[in-house]
C-alpha cells in the first residue's frame, strides 16, 4: 500500500506543473454577446501577430481624445458598455477590443502583457491624433502600465486592481498542494510554450519609466490581488500619481459608486 500511494503521489506531482502552465496560459474565453452600443462600430484590429476584434465608439461632444478600455483576465469587450456613453459624454472616443486569446480575438495563449503590450501599440497606431487615455482593470490594468512606460502618445492611465508583477501574482494564486519546486516549473514550461519571460512582466518595474500622470483604483478587501500590488506601483511611479483604496470592494469590485467621480476629475484634470 506504501508503495502504490508512493507512485500515485509521484504522478501527482509530476501532472502539476503542466497543470499550472495551462491554467497560467490559457485563462476562460467567454465569447462576446453583446451588441455594439449605438455610438459604436465593430472593427478589427491588427495585434502583434494576431488580429483582434473590438469596437470603435463614437463621442457625441466636441472631440477632447480617445479612451482605450483594456478588459480583465477571462473576460472581454462587452465590459466596456457602460464606459462607452459615460465617457463619450465627456468628449472621448472609445476603443475597446477582446485581447488575445480573449472573446473573438485571435490567439490562444496569455502573456499578461509581454505580448499584449505590443497589441496595444499597434491599436494606438490606429488612433486619431489627440490626447490617449488607457483605461484598464485587473489584467488590463497591468497591459496599460506596461504599455505607458514605452509609448509617448499615452497621456494618462487609469488602472483598477493591476498586479505588481506576474511571478508575485501567480504565485500567491496557485492552489495551496502547488510546491515552490511545482511552482517554478510551471513557469518554466509556460515560459517555452508562450516564448515569453515571466519576469519581465512586471508593471512594478514598469512604473519607474512612467512620468504621465496613474491613477491606480484597488479594492481594500481584495483577497485575490491584493491591494500591496497597487500600493508597490504607486511607490515606483515617478510621474504624478494617487492610489484609491475602496473599503469593503474585492477583486473587480472597486469601480463603483463615487470612485467614478474621481476618474472623471483626474480624466478633465489630465487632458484639454
Amino acid at each position: 500500500m506504501a508503495a502504490v500511494l508512493a507512485v500515485a503521489a509521484f504522478a501527482i506531482a509530476r501532472q502539476l506543473p503542466p497543470a499550472g502552465a495551462n491554467a497560467l496560459l490559457h485563462p476562460l474565453r467567454q465569447h462576446v454577446l453583446t451588441a455594439p452600443p449605438a455610438s459604436c462600430d465593430s472593427a478589427t484590429f491588427t495585434g502583434a501577430d494576431v488580429v483582434l476584434k473590438g469596437w470603435r465608439c463614437r463621442t457625441s461632444q466636441s472631440r477632447r481624445g480617445t479612451l482605450v478600455y483594456l478588459h480583465g483576465v477571462a473576460d472581454n469587450r462587452a465590459s466596456a458598455a457602460g464606459f462607452v456613453s459615460r465617457f463619450g459624454r465627456r468628449g472621448l472616443d472609445v476603443i475597446a477590443y477582446d485581447s488575445r486569446g480573449h472573446g473573438e480575438s485571435d490567439g490562444t495563449l496569455c502573456t499578461y502583457g509581454f505580448f499584449e503590450k505590443d497589441d496595444l501599440r499597434r491599436v494606438i497606431d490606429t488612433l486619431a491624433p489627440g490626447p490617449v487615455v488607457l483605461l484598464g482593470t485587473s489584467l488590463g490594468a497591468a497591459v496599460a502600465i506596461q504599455e505607458a512606460a514605452l509609448d509617448p502618445r499615452v497621456t494618462t492611465v487609469v488602472a483598477a486592481e493591476t498586479f505588481s508583477d506576474l511571478r508575485t501574482v501567480a504565485t500567491e494564486r496557485a492552489p495551496f498542494f502547488f510546491t515552490r519546486a511545482a511552482i517554478e516549473r510551471s513557469f518554466r514550461l509556460a515560459e517555452e510554450q508562450a516564448h515569453f519571460r515571466v519576469d519581465a512582466v512586471s508593471p512594478v518595474a514598469a512604473a519607474a519609466s512612467i512620468r504621465i500622470p496613474v491613477l491606480l483604483i484597488h479594492g481594500a478587501a481584495d483577497t485575490e490581488t491584493p491591494p500591496a500590488h497597487s500600493q508597490r506601483v504607486l511607490a515606483a511611479l515617478a510621474g504624478p500619481k494617487q492610489l484609491i483604496l475602496v473599503p469593503g470592494a474585492r477583486h473587480n469590485q472597486s469601480l463603483g459608486g463615487e470612485v467614478w467621480t474621481d476618474i472623471e476629475r483626474w480624466i478633465d484634470h489630465n487632458i484639454p
